[in-house]
């Protein structure tokens, strides 16, 4: 299963073999910023902080990472926007106690349930681990016309100028962003910096990289291996 792992060995995308059984796999956000997504001990802490099926529901996040390397880009979109999109939508007063919290990946997973932020960001970590470079990558802030309410999206940019490809767990459907007519775009932003909406399209970069705080919270998490 790990034969052809090696060839990801790039300089954003960098997978250690530790055994047959166990791996490193670590990506850049920023620059010079390796993030391991599954640092040693992972699985026990999970299991201790949360319960034996949080285990398992992270466990098997990692073997969606390690079955998809060889997989197209659309194929891992298909893949990773299914397998989050089973976890529970639930508002962050009811899982956190707070009006607004960005979960990890293993927070999301280990509570089973977050709201629209928290699939977006489980699935924007989730490619760039799988080698899907951040500047095709976008968390975007929308407005859910036909909800009326703020809402969340991952956009996917095949090249520069494309019409970016929608991951959302309203509508569970990877579609044209033009086809979303029921979202209307405010900004967005990923580790390299803020753009304003223009359009369904890539809109103007407005802040460079480190200039949200939820953002940079939500990384010291990640490292801290939370």
């Amino acid at each position: 299963m790990y034969s052809n792992l090696n060839r990801f060995l790039i300089p954003t995308f960098k997978l250690f073999l530790i055994s047959s059984s166990f791996f490193i796999l670590t990506f850049n956000i920023f620059a010079d910023a390796p993030i391991d997504i599954f640092p040693p001990g992972l699985f026990d802490r999970v299991e201790k902080n949360y319960d034996k099926d949080a285990r398992e529901r992270v466990e098997a996040w990692q073997q969606l990472v390690i079955s998809e390397q060889d997989n197209s880009e659309q194929g891992k979109l298909e893949s990773v926007n299914r397998f989050f999109n089973r976890v529970r939508f639930v508002d962050d007063i009811r899982v956190w106690g707070q009006k607004d919290y960005w979960a990890t990946p293993v927070e999301f997973l280990g509570r089973n349930a977050g709201d629209c932020e928290d699939f977006t960001i489980a699935k924007y970590f989730t490619l760039r681990a799988l080698g899907i470079p951040s500047e095709k990558l976008r968390l975007m802030y929308v407005r859910a016309l036909r909800l009326k309410q703020s809402h969340m999206v991952l956009a996917y940019f095949e090249t520069p100028d494309a019409m970016p490809l929608v991951l959302d767990n309203i509508n569970e459907k990877i579609l044209p962003a033009n086809y979303r007519q029921d979202l209307q775009p405010i900004y967005s932003f990923n580790g390299d910096g803020l753009w304003a909406a223009k359009a369904q399209g890539r809109g103007r970069k407005i802040k460079e990289e480190g200039s949200h705080s939820l953002w940079e919270t939500l990384m010291n998490r990640i490292e801290r291996g939370q």
